[in-house]
C-alpha cells in the first residue's frame, strides 16, 4: 500500500501528503473550496481559479490551502497549526502538495500556474 496507511483517491480530488512526518490526504470539497472564496474575497470559483493560475501564491496562501485540504480530508487543523506543520520536502514540497490540490480541485496538469520546483533550493525550515 506503500508509505500512506490510506491511500488517497484522486478520482474524488484526494491528494496523499506527509506532514509531520504522518502520512495525510488533503482533499478541496465543495465546503473547503467556500472557504478559499471567503478567505481569498472570490466572487465565485471562476474567480479563486484565476487568482491562482496567475501562479503567484505566497507562503501565507500555501498555509491557507493546505488547511483547507485537510479540513476538506476531515482534519481539525487551524491555519496556525498548519503553519508550525513540518511538510515534507519543505516549501518544494508545500508547493508541490498546492499545485496538486488546485489542480485536482480545478482540473488540469498545472491548473493553479505554480512552479513546484521554485523552491526545490530552499533549505527546510
Amino acid at each position: 500500500m506503500g508509505p500512506l496507511a490510506t491511500p488517497a483517491n484522486r478520482r474524488r480530488g484526494e491528494v496523499p501528503a506527509v506532514i509531520d512526518g504522518r502520512p495525510r490526504v488533503l482533499c478541496l470539497t465543495l465546503g473547503a473550496l467556500a472557504e478559499l472564496e471567503a478567505a481569498f474575497e472570490s466572487a465565485d470559483l471562476n474567480a479563486l481559479a484565476a487568482r491562482f493560475s496567475a501562479g503567484r501564491i505566497s507562503a501565507g496562501d500555501m498555509i491557507r490551502i493546505i488547511a483547507a485540504g485537510l479540513r476538506g480530508a476531515g482534519e481539525a487543523v487551524s491555519e496556525a497549526d498548519v503553519a508550525a506543520m513540518r511538510i515534507e520536502g519543505g516549501t518544494a514540497g508545500a508547493a508541490r502538495m498546492v499545485s496538486e490540490l488546485l489542480s485536482a480541485a480545478f482540473g488540469g496538469e498545472d491548473a493553479a500556474g505554480i512552479d513546484a520546483e521554485a523552491g526545490a533550493n530552499t533549505p527546510d525550515p
